[in-house]
Formats: structure tokens, C-alpha cells, sequence
């Protein structure tokens, strides 16, 4: 990641090969397992468990965002897991998110201090595997073993379940064919896997609006009743999913949000450290993010995930499913060090309002 204040957005590439994604690459992307950077000491199962239902995390994403100016964080990623249950999901409301910063000097036990060479073979070492036993369902830490084939290992009985129903049962009597590290079961876990490349976002400044041209879009959007439907020629689909999402946003900020990402209306991430997030709504935007526990030092926003992801996670059609306006991630100011490889930082998720809410909490908005 750079450190200059442009914001940088996540584009998904989908033709990356699977070894290329692996933690020695030290890889952004989606989905998968997640391509953990420290190796030890993984989040335990308890940390990475929805706080709604109690129910394994499924990964969702991971963003290596070194800090160039801060030996410790030479190698430094970002990870973002996510309850799979749809009953979880609500709005405004991020307790089923769970975020962890892990980050690592030049020197450490487990990398070269020099780039690994861009080839398959040997691709897979170093690896969380090397060092731990992991869940063949999820990636996560794998502290049970299958009482059959004593090979499976699986971070809860929910996924020794899902994995035994997938195929496992059948598997299970021959041991030496069982791979502990993959299975029928991660296929109904997993999210697809794709590679985020990150590229400076580059305004149009003859584009770009004002916030009053925009207000006076708005405005004549409201009026004409065709604030979601109003779109022009050249949108690409994946603003029109984007659209579809939001048929109950009509708020100010949303008509910002849809111009400000319409030259780039396929990007899923948007890197900003200390910036603003790009927000959807003038309504439930968070009023005290925590400090870091550890240091006392205020946390500030670091990225957001965009809800054009949802589109390629193969979940069901937004409202039935997990869902989101947009995941804010906040990570410790100085990212600092602790005494252990995983520190837990903070999620935010805003969800679009209905123009009701905001014409009550915002009168000073004249919205005809």
C-alpha cells in the first residue's frame, strides 16, 4: 500500500492462480483460506466465532497494507472474517464481523527478508500448515481430530458436521486418502477466491460534482421519482447490482456515493488510512470508534469494503443474505506491537436508510 493520501481501490482479478495467493506471497484477495501472515499463534476458535450465534467465521477478506515508515510493520495484512448466517446479519451492526492485524518485521522466523521466487512448486511452505494444525473446512486452527480417521482436523463440531455430510462419512473409511488440507465440506464454507490488485483512484476533475450539483441531481431525482432507477447508458452492471441494493436508499449522501464511485463502479475496496470513508448514508455513521486497547492510542479508519463484493461472493440476492452498504475497518493509529501475532481491531457496518429516517433526523435537508 502506498503512503500517499490518495485512496487506493481493490479491483477483483479472477485469473490468478491459486498458488500465487498463498501467504508467502504475502497476497490481497478474497475468499479461499485466508494466506495467514504470521504463522503462529493463530485467533483461536473462540475469536474467530460469530458474536450473534457462536458459529465459526467464514474468511472474507485480507489486504497486506505494510507501513513503510515502521520497521515492525514491514510485513503487516489486515483480515476480515464473516458470519455466513443471513439471521446474523443486521443492520447497522457489525457484531457479526470479526477483524485481526497481524504484522511482522523484515527479519522474522518465518519469511526471507528477500521476496520468495514467483513459482508453483515450493509454494505452499512456508505455511500455517508448517506450524499448526488447521481446520480443512475454514483454514482456521484445528484443535479436534476425526475419531475415525484420526487425519480430518476441524476447528468445531459444526464443521466436523458439515464436512462429515459432504462427504466425508464415505471418505472416512479410507485414511490414507484423507487430506488435511481440503475437503467437500469448504465448498459450502469457503467464499470464492479471487485477487484484489490495488490501483490509485484517478478523479475526473471535469467530473467530478459539487456537493451542490449534486444536491440539485438529487433534488430533480426526487421529484421525478426515479432516484434509484434513474441511471444513464453508460453505468456498467455492476453499478445496476449496486442499485438494486439499495432500492430503499434515497438519502443525499447515497446520490455522493453513487458519483463519486461511477468511474469505477466495480471496485469492492477502498484504502484510505486516516482519511474518510466514502459513506452511504447520512444516517448511522458511528459516533465513538474504541481506542486500542493496548497502546490507549485512538484507532483510525483504515479501509472499506464495498458492497459491489457481494456480488461475486454467490450468496443469496441481498436482504435474504448476508449484507452490507459498506464494511468500515478501523485499526490502531501507531499499529502497535503486542505480545502476541494477532491483535483484534474494529468493524463498523453501515446499511442504507430509508428516506423517512432521514428527512426526521435531518430537516435542515430540503428535500423538494
Amino acid at each position: 500500500m502506498s503512503s500517499d493520501p490518495v485512496v487506493e481501490l481493490g479491483f477483483l482479478e479472477n485469473k490468478t492462480p491459486a498458488w500465487k495467493l498463498r501467504s508467502k506471497f504475502f497476497p490481497s484477495k478474497v475468499g479461499g483460506y485466508p494466506a495467514w501472515l504470521a504463522l503462529k499463534d493463530l485467533p483461536n476458535g473462540q475469536q474467530l466465532t460469530c458474536r450473534n450465534c457462536s458459529k465459526p467465521v467464514a474468511f472474507l477478506c485480507q489486504l497486506y497494507a505494510p507501513f513503510h515508515d515502521k520497521e515492525e510493520c514491514f510485513h503487516r495484512t489486515v483480515f476480515v472474517f464473516i458470519c455466513r448466517d443471513a439471521d446474523c446479519s443486521k443492520e447497522n451492526n457489525a457484531s457479526n464481523i470479526r477483524v485481526f492485524r497481524s504484522q511482522l518485521q523484515r527479519n522474522n522466523e518465518f519469511y526471507p527478508p528477500d521476496p520468495a521466487k514467483d513459482a508453483e512448486p515450493g509454494s505452499e511452505s512456508p505455511g500455517a500448515a508448517d506450524f499448526n494444525n488447521l481446520c480443512r473446512v475454514c483454514g482456521g486452527c484445528g484443535p479436534k481430530v476425526c475419531g475415525g480417521c484420526k487425519v480430518a482436523r476441524y476447528c468445531s463440531k459444526d464443521h466436523q458436521a458439515l464436512d462429515w455430510k459432504a462427504g466425508h462419512r464415505e471418505e472416512c473409511k479410507n485414511p490414507e486418502t484423507v487430506s488435511k488440507v481440503s475437503c467437500k465440506g469448504n465448498a459450502k464454507f469457503l467464499f470464492p477466491e479471487y485477487e484484489i490488485d490495488m490501483e490509485p483512484e484517478e478523479l475526473d476533475e471535469r467530473r467530478e460534482k459539487t456537493e451542490e450539483e449534486v444536491m440539485q441531481e438529487y433534488e430533480t431525482l426526487l421529484r421525478s421519482g426515479r432516484v434509484t432507477r434513474d441511471l444513464d447508458d453508460d453505468v456498467e452492471k455492476n453499478e445496476d447490482d449496486l442499485i438494486k441494493m439499495a432500492t430503499k436508499e434515497t438519502d443525499k449522501q447515497f446520490q455522493k456515493f453513487r458519483t463519486r464511485i461511477k468511474e469505477y463502479s466495480d471496485q469492492v475496496i477502498r484504502y484510505d488510512r486516516g482519511g474518510e470513508p466514502l459513506w452511504v448514508s447520512l444516517e448511522n455513521k458511528p459516533q465513538d470508534i474504541p481506542p486500542c486497547p493496548a497502546c490507549g492510542e485512538a484507532r483510525e479508519f483504515e479501509f472499506q469494503i464495498m458492497p459491489q463484493l457481494l456480488v461475486h461472493l454467490k450468496v443469496d440476492s441481498p436482504g435474504q443474505s448476508i449484507d452490507w452498504g459498506t464494511v468500515v475497518v478501523y485499526s490502531c493509529k501507531n499499529s502497535c506491537s503486542q505480545d502476541k501475532y494477532y491483535i483484534e481491531e474494529v468493524a463498523y457496518k453501515q446499511d442504507y436508510a430509508p428516506i423517512s429516517q432521514v428527512m426526521k433526523n435531518h430537516p435542515e435537508v430540503n428535500m423538494y
